[in-house]
Parts: structure tokens; sequence; C-alpha cells
């Protein structure tokens, strides 16, 4: 069995940069995000299971797709829902990823990355063997956050406070990049983890 790595960080720190630079260098990358919206695809089993529990006032009339705003409204003020949808959707999420990351391993990769962004929040630690956390202090975050969905610094604000703080992951993970300097600096300390952790695609 190869290494699994689980890279992780905070809103605007920089993760999808090295996310895209590992996936230049041949790694495969699983991402989480991305695995969330599989699962929800019309017909899959977290799907049907979401339509039946909410209704299928939740679709989209034209093409029967969930409804994100409808459900996000519906589960954002009210506990008990949200817990309901994350009950479905959170293992849906985990077997997806999983799956993916036996296919690679089987095609004959060394390494998965696994780019989850809740990863300490959702205690998914034991679903990799390293963790690689982005990091940026707090203030280029709310800017660089600001910046990229032109939000009120009272918006970016919120957002941030609604995740781990970004130095407790620090604290927690095995390896720190610090993305506050250039891109090329970014790359370098990279390059220098590839190599510390004789990491192979």
């Amino acid at each position: 069995m190869g290494m699994v790595i689980g890279l992780t960080g905070g809103i605007a720190s920089g993760k999808s940069t090295v996310s895209t630079f590992l996936k230049h260098k041949g790694f495969t990358v699983v991402d989480a995000d991305i695995a969330a919206r599989t699962v929800v695809e019309v017909g899959k089993p977290a799907y049907n299971e979401i339509v039946t529990k909410f209704g299928k006032e939740i679709l989209c009339k034209e093409n029967n797709k969930i409804n994100r705003e409808k459900l996000g409204s519906i589960v954002f003020s009210n506990e008990e829902k949200r817990n309901l949808l994350n009950g479905i959707v959170h293992p849906a999420v985990r077997k997806e990823m999983l799956d993916q990351k036996e296919k690679a391993f089987a095609s004959g990769k060394r390494t998965v990355i696994m780019d989850i962004p809740l990863l300490y929040e959702s205690n998914l630690t034991w679903m990799v063997d390293r963790t690689i956390v982005v990091y940026v202090d707090a203030e280029t975050q709310l800017n660089r956050l600001m910046e990229r969905n032109s939000l009120s610094k009272e918006d970016a604000l919120a957002r941030i406070d609604s995740q781990f703080p970004l130095k407790d992951k620090v604290s927690l993970a095995d390896v720190v990049i610090d993305n506050n300097g250039s891109i090329t600096n970014t790359e370098f300390q990279l390059e220098e983890l590839l190599e510390r952790w004789n990491l192979i695609p």
C-alpha cells in the first residue's frame, strides 16, 4: 500500500495552489469538495436518500438536480435537518474518496494526496498517514479572501471565524507550508518536502 497525505489549510490560505502544483508533479489528488458534488449527482445513492428525506421540492425543475440554495436554506437554520443531511453526505463522500484512493493505488500510484478542507474539524485524520497544512498569517488570509471573493471585511471575518483557526491546525500538522511569500517560495518548500519524505507519484 502506498502513502496517503492529507492536505488542508484555511479559506484563502492557498491550498489550491499547492494542490495544483502536486497535480503538475503527477500526483493523484482526491478532492473532498469534488467528491461532495459527485455523490449527490442525479441517481446516486446519496442523492436518492436526500430526495427521500427532504422531498422533491429541493430539486431543480429543469434537470432534477439538487438545488443547493434551497437545500442550504433548509439546513442552515435547522440543526436537526443539517445533521440529517451530513449523516447522508459525509459517509458517501468518505466512501467516494477511499474508492478513488484504492483505484489510484491499484493503477500503480505510490502516493495519493487527500485534499480535505475540514480534515481536523471532521476528524478525518484516520484516512491519511501524514498531514500538510498550508499556512498564511491572519492578515494575509483576510486580505486574500476579501480580494478573491469581493467580500467586506465583516463577511470575510465571519467566514474565517466559522473554521478551525489556522494556527491551531499548524500545531496538529506533520508539515507546514508557509504560503505568505511568493508562489516560487511555496513551490521550493514543496520540492524540499517531496524529497525529504521521498514521495513518488
